[in-house]
C-alpha cells in the first residue's frame, strides 16, 4: 500500500530521534543512516493504517535492525585492521540527539561509546533506550521481546560495566578548553616533560586508521609513553604532509559533546582527536583517522565557520 503524505510526514518527524538512537547503538553514523533508511522501507511496506503508535513501531523495528547489525559487526571487527573506534560527530550534528540531561549527554560521549562496544548487543540496547531516551522498562521489554525483569537486569549490568570503565570525574567545558590549549602548546614544544605534567599516570592513547592510515595496533599506555607519542604526532615531517595531502590546520573544537582537536586540509577533515579530561589530567586520547569514518565530520565542518587554525604542525 502506497504511503500517504501524512504517513511520510509521520516518519520524517521521527527520523532525527531514530538517527540518534541508531548512532548510539552502532557507533557509526553511516550505519545508523542505513538502519534508518531500512526502517523507512519497512514502514513503506507495512499496513500503517493498522499501526496504533507509529513511534513505538518504528523504534522497535529500528532497534532490532541495529541488534542484528551489532551481531554481524562483532564478527567483522575481529578482522578489522588495528583498533576499531566509533565514528566521531562534531558539535552541532543532529545525530547527537537529545542533550537535555547529564545522562543523555554522557550516553553519546566518545568515551562511553567506546565502552558500549564491550557490552552484549541487548545490554547495549537496553542501556541506550533507558539512559539516553528514558524508555520505561515496560516499553523496553516490548521492543526487545523480553520481560521487564530481564530488562532491569540487563540495564543494571550494563550501567555497572560503563561506570567501571569511566575515568574519575569530569571538568567543565571552559576548563577543558584551557587544558586542550595547554596540551597543544606542550605538544608543539618539542619536549616531553610539559606533556607528562598534563596527563594522568595511567593515560592511554589509541588510534583508528582502518588499515588506510598508519595507526598502532596497540594502545600507548602510561604518561611517558603517551607524551612521547603525542610529541612525535605533532612534530614536522615531509612524510606526514604527503600522507594527509597537505599541511593540516589544527583546530580546538568539540566532538560528541567533549573536547576535541580537528586536523583539516583544505576543508577536508583528516583526523579527529577526542580527549578525555578529568580533574587529575588528560586520561585518554582517541584519534579517528580512518577516512571512511570522517566523511560526515567533513560535511559538518564545511557547514560551520571555524576561523583560522591555531597552527599548522608541518
Amino acid at each position: 500500500m502506497a504511503l500517504t503524505q501524512g504517513d511520510v510526514e509521520r516518519f520524517e518527524a521521527c527520523r532525527p530521534r531514530l538517527g540518534a538512537l541508531a548512532y548510539r547503538l552502532l557507533g557509526s553514523a553511516g550505519e545508523a543512516e542505513d538502519a534508518v533508511q531500512e526502517t523507512f522501507l519497512r514502514w513503506q511496506a507495512a499496513d500503517v493504517g493498522r499501526i496504533d503508535v507509529p513511534e513505538a513501531w518504528l523504534t522497535k523495528v529500528l532497534t532490532n535492525l541495529c541488534l542484528n547489525q551489532l551481531t554481524s559487526a562483532r564478527a567483522r571487527r575481529e578482522t578489522y585492521v588495528g583498533q576499531w573506534l566509533p565514528e566521531p560527530l562534531l558539535d552541532g550534528d543532529p545525530m547527537l540527539g537529545p542533550a537535555d540531561t547529564a545522562e543523555q549527554r554522557e550516553s553519546v560521549s566518545y568515551a562511553v561509546l567506546v565502552l558500549l562496544e564491550r557490552l552484549a548487543p541487548k545490554e547495549r540496547a537496553v542501556y541506550v533506550l533507558r539512559e539516553a531516551f528514558g524508555y520505561p522498562y515496560r516499553e523496553i521489554a516490548a521492543i526487545l521481546g523480553i520481560t521487564e525483569a530481564a530488562g532491569q537486569q540487563l540495564f543494571h549490568r550494563a550501567k555497572k560495566h560503563v561506570a567501571e570503565g569511566r575515568s574519575r570525574g569530569e571538568v567543565d567545558r571552559a576548563a577543558a578548553r584551557r587544558v586542550v590549549e595547554e596540551f597543544l602548546a606542550a605538544a608543539t614544544s618539542g619536549r616531553t616533560e610539559p606533556l607528562v605534567r598534563l596527563l594522568t599516570d595511567d593515560a592511554v592513547a589509541v588510534g583508528d586508521g582502518g588499515g588506510k592510515v598508519p595507526a598502532r595496533t596497540k594502545a600507548f599506555e602510561g604518561a611517558v609513553a603517551v607524551a612521547r607519542f603525542m610529541r612525535g604526532l605533532f612534530s614536522p615531517g615531509k612524510g606526514k604532509r604527503a600522507l594527509v595531502g597537505g599541511s593540516p590546520g589544527i583546530h580546538a573544537t568539540t566532538a560528541n559533546g567533549g573536547p576535541a582537536i580537528v586536523a583539516e586540509v583544505d576543508g577536508r577533515v583528516v583526523g579527529v582527536l577526542c580527549l578525555e579530561i578529568t580533574p587529575d589530567g588528560i586520561a585518554a586520547f582517541r584519534s579517528q583517522a580512518n577516512p571512511d569514518k570522517l566523511d560526515r565530520a567533513t560535511r559538518q565542518w564545511a557547514a560551520g565557520a571555524h576561523g583560522e587554525p591555531l597552527f599548522r604542525p608541518f
